[in-house]
């Protein structure tokens, strides 16, 4: 079955830096674009940043320059590196694979931002 399993969330300080990394299975990773997406309390999921199969990225513009996705599709995972964070960026992350209309989601990790 279809599985897209995060990891890399936790607590990190203002201006630190996180990776979270999905490894995907049960499907054929290279075709799908690989998103991260993000859900703070009280607001709606947003868009983070987005690798189509054949690499090409973009990213929202309040982590432009500070996020980056990559993707491996030798094993299946995509990442997100972080760096400079901030407190807003507190939220819970959650990969997401969509190729044309299939999209499936993994159950998501919590980052924290705080000193």
């Amino acid at each position: 079955q279809v599985q897209l399993v995060e990891s890399g969330g936790g607590l990190v300080q203002p201006g630190g830096s996180l990776g979270l990394s999905c490894a995907a299975s049960g499907f054929t990773f290279s075709m799908y674009r690989m998103s991260w997406y993000r859900q703070a309390p009280g607001q709606e999921r947003e868009l983070v940043a987005a690798i189509t199969s054949d690499g090409s990225t973009n990213y929202a513009d309040s982590v432009k320059g500070r996020f980056t996705i990559s993707r491996d599709n030798a094993k299946n995972t995509v990442h997100l590196q972080m760096n400079s964070l901030k407190p807003d960026d507190t939220a819970v992350y959650n990969c997401n694979a969509r190729w044309l209309v299939r999209s499936y989601w993994g159950q998501g990790t919590q980052v924290t931002v705080s000193s």
